[in-house]
């Protein structure tokens, strides 16, 4: 798997030196996608620089700019850039038409087919997971949390696709930077919520350096999933973004800061135009 720079993309860069470079991944060939990274944008302090969470406390003119930038790089309008108010559970919107930034219903995943629309979703430490059609002219995007996962969003997000028309075999998925197993320590309620559901996920659970905990492979378990549900193609970056302070927020850094104000990365996707 290889990142790097999002290619295809339209010239006329935004009148700002510093720009987004997503990270890219040949399986979601065929679309303008980005699982990108907090540089690149406008805010500053906790949420340097490329904040993009309307429920942080960062400056609305500096998330309206952030979130122009991500649009202006996948080559769809500001007002095209949409979002859902994200709770860890399994629903799946399909988007027809775009809404404000932050008017997005309760929801943790989107589909959509229509050219001008992308899907974002935002993470700091949770898997952002981006599909789309081997034809590229259907995507989605996930946010899966373990209680997300736990819940079946990725597979939820399949059966939308395929409610639109696709063939199971022609998806593909791709999960983006979240915590690594070295960086995710866990408890033991957790690893039986998890392996209690789904036995076969014990082997993403590492003993970990503490009595009664465990290092859990978050992005290793969504991957599982996907390919358990029978999609063509499925794969991890493989970015930890803990361990990675100059390139992604991290909810569990934080944490272990002592708290305190917390900006959120955005994964995206628009659909190809058709030839």
């Amino acid at each position: 798997m290889t990142s790097g720079p999002a290619s295809g993309l339209p010239t006329g860069a935004p009148p700002h030196s510093q720009q987004p470079s997503p990270l890219t991944s040949p399986l979601l060939a065929g679309t303008r996608h980005g699982f990108f990274t907090r540089e690149g944008g406008v805010s500053d302090g906790p949420y340097a620089s490329l904040n993009c969470s309307t429920r942080s406390g960062d400056a609305p003119e500096n998330l309206a700019e952030n979130r122009r930038r991500v649009a202006h790089t996948l080559g769809v309008p500001a007002t095209g850039l949409v979002g859902v108010t994200q709770v860890h559970g399994p629903r799946v919107i399909t988007v027809t038409t775009p809404w404000p930034a932050g008017a997005g219903a309760e929801a943790d995943a989107m589909v959509t087919t229509q050219p001008g629309v992308a899907l974002g979703t935002i993470t700091a430490d949770c898997a952002p997971v981006l599909f789309a059609t081997t034809n590229g002219q259907m995507v989605g995007a996930a946010h899966a949390g373990w209680r997300g996962a736990l819940a079946g969003v990725l597979e939820a997000t399949i059966d939308a696709m395929q409610a639109l028309g696709a063939n199971l075999s022609d998806i593909r998925a791709v999960v983006g930077p979240c915590i690594a197993q070295e960086s995710y320590e866990t408890g033991e309620d957790m690893r039986h919520a998890i392996t209690s559901a789904q036995p076969l996920a014990a082997r993403f659970f590492a003993p970990g350096t503490r009595p009664g905990h465990f290092q859990f492979d978050l992005a290793g378990w969504c991957v599982f999933r996907l390919e358990r549900a029978g999609i063509g193609h499925a794969a991890a970056l493989g970015v930890d973004t803990l361990s990675d302070e100059k390139r992604f927020f991290s909810h569990r850094r934080r944490t272990l800061a002592g708290g305190g104000p917390l900006g959120h990365q955005i994964s995206a996707i628009t659909p190809g135009v058709a030839p």
